[in-house]
């Protein structure tokens, strides 16, 4: 047997403090890491013992192990060249109340086992709510990322078009029923058609038109028009503003039109985009999302509340409740009516104190100091774009949407478009991707990383001129 020491709590302090000071560092040291991990397949696991150990290791050698082994393998998405995907970024704020949320590690599924998460989460999501300009009659919960905020709106779509029976009897027997989004819509959506069992084949693709490859409202209301007759259940429609490939956005409003007329659900994916829309000059792109049955969107992807935690609004809780909500015993609040339980708002029925993450984050920078941060972001990547524009070498293929754009090199093919990619991923400065727009292969540019500066924005146009 091991006489090695074991941590307690008393340790705690120490080794908090290390965590800080080396995330601090991180930080502070970051612009001198390749964005991109440079391992290759296998080679984190090949550095890791095949066996758990028996016996209680010192905690400085896990400490510094985490330099040897893990950090070579890590994509840094706090990079302030990461462009990207959508950034899943983390503030200094952010991150203090995320420690502090471990320490309590509180579960915050009913009102009594965490009366401040229950209250607080109603209280910085209405602050959220404020800053959208959202009518009152929105109210919002927190789930752990936008995926599990569509299932719900579908599982909720299906719910109320079966008029609450589908918990209780299945599908079976029922006619099919059907779900209408664009082909812009994040695979997500895919997703939850499959796991509510409506299927595949009942994910209705709209056509789009325009810039902004926004649903179609008159193929919309064909569409549902033609299901109707051949004898289907249309139950929702799914709405994208700020789709993940190239910034693709519906007309809210003309689709919110649609579904009123037919009396489908409408839910709006925004889970980028949506952290866009507490500066008002953004809000043409959702208009009509007030008309909306609920709307998500993940402050992670811009405003440094880093992941987890996505905000779901809903116009009607009790669907949602009547949807998610079971009710056993053990989990009753005796002599407490009136208060919310969010675990039934939600899929898991164990919650994070998430709401504190975002407590910390609004007050520490204020809103106007959040506002800020997008519209630098937007403006810089515009201004990449019309330095890529005036370029021979680049094309444009679609314009910024907020502040993403896609663009292509000018006569080369596929082919060539993916190598260049890697060359730049490899070259280790800057982190893009690749999308397809009109079945064309197109790299991805989009501004959002936390502590990304103007600078940061300019000098990719360098790498992307030297390595082209």
């Amino acid at each position: 047997m091991t006489d090695r020491h074991e941590p307690t709590w008393d340790d705690l302090a120490h080794w908090g403090r290390r965590a800080a000071e080396w995330g601090a560092d991180y930080h502070r040291t970051i612009r001198e890491r390749p964005v991109r991990s440079q391992v290759s397949p296998g080679e984190i696991a090949a550095s890791l013992p095949e066996a758990p150990p028996e016996e209680a290791e010192d905690m400085e050698t896990i400490f510094s192990d985490v330099d040897r082994l893990v950090m070579p393998g890590i994509t840094h998405w706090q990079h302030p060249n990461f462009f990207a995907y959508f950034c899943s970024n983390a503030s200094p704020p952010s991150v203090v109340a995320d420690y502090m949320i471990a320490n309590l590690a509180v579960q915050c599924m009913i009102w009594q086992t965490s009366p401040a998460g229950t209250e607080l989460e109603t209280r910085v999501l209405d602050w959220l709510r404020q800053a959208l300009e959202l009518p009152t009659a929105f109210h919002g919960v927190i789930h752990g990322s936008a995926s599990e905020a569509t299932l719900a709106a579908v599982l909720t779509m299906r719910e109320r078009t079966l008029e609450w029976q589908g918990n209780q009897a299945g599908l079976p027997g029922q006619k099919p029923l059907r779900i209408y989004a664009t082909a812009e819509v994040h695979t997500s959506i895919d997703r939850a058609i499959w796991v509510a069992g409506i299927g595949q084949d009942n994910l209705v693709r709209i056509p789009t038109m325009g810039q902004l490859r926004s649903m179609n409202p008159s193929a919309l209301d064909d569409a549902i028009k033609s299901d109707l007759a051949a004898g289907q259940l249309p139950a929702g429609v799914i709405s994208c503003v700020g789709g993940t490939s190239m910034g693709a956005s519906d007309d809210v409003g003309g689709i919110a039109r649609v579904a009123r007329k037919h009396g489908l659900y409408l839910h709006v994916d925004a889970a980028w985009a949506g952290n866009a829309m507490i500066c008002p000059e953004f809000r043409h792109l959702w208009a009509g999302t007030e008309e909306a049955d609920s709307v998500v969107f993940n402050p992670y992807k811009w405003i440094g509340g880093q992941f987890d935690g996505s905000v779901h609004f809903v116009r009607s809780p009790e669907d949602l409740t009547r949807t998610l909500a079971i009710k056993p015993v053990y989990l009753k609040t005796h002599g407490a009516d009136g208060f919310i339980n969010y675990s039934e708002w939600s899929i898991p029925l164990g919650r994070r104190f998430r709401a504190l993450k975002l407590w910390f984050l609004i007050r520490a920078y204020g809103l106007e100091g959040l506002r800020r941060r997008i519209r630098n972001h937007v403006a810089w990547s515009e201004e990449l774009a019309g330095r890529l524009r005036d370029d021979s070498r680049f094309e444009i293929v679609t314009e910024p949407i907020l502040s993403l754009f896609t663009f292509r090199l000018v006569g080369k093919d596929d082919a060539d478009q993916l190598n260049f990619v890697n060359r730049l991923n490899d070259d280790g400065r800057i982190y893009v991707t690749q999308t397809q727009v009109d079945d064309r292969t197109a790299i991805r540019f989009q501004v959002g990383q936390f502590g990304t500066t103007r600078e940061d924005v300019m000098a990719a146009y360098d790498v992307m001129v030297e390595l082209a």
